[in-house]
């Protein structure tokens, strides 16, 4: 007599367990709010500043 079990689905690797559980929300913030009413911003990050505009097109333009 022959018996047979369900198949069982393979276990997750265990690094794509350990990534799925580490992914946070993106957190979104409003371009009118972060620019407080202005066309442009500076931004420090790493001992640089960074300039955030708004375009005439109303595009935004990061330059270092």
């Amino acid at each position: 007599m022959i018996t047979t079990t369900p198949a069982m689905a393979p276990a997750a690797h265990p690094v794509a367990v350990a990534a799925a559980q580490a992914v946070k929300p993106v957190k979104r913030v409003s371009s009118a709010g972060l620019m407080d009413g202005g066309r442009e911003m500076e931004i420090e990050h790493g001992g640089r500043v960074y300039r955030l505009r708004i375009t005439q097109l109303n595009k935004l333009i990061l330059t270092a």
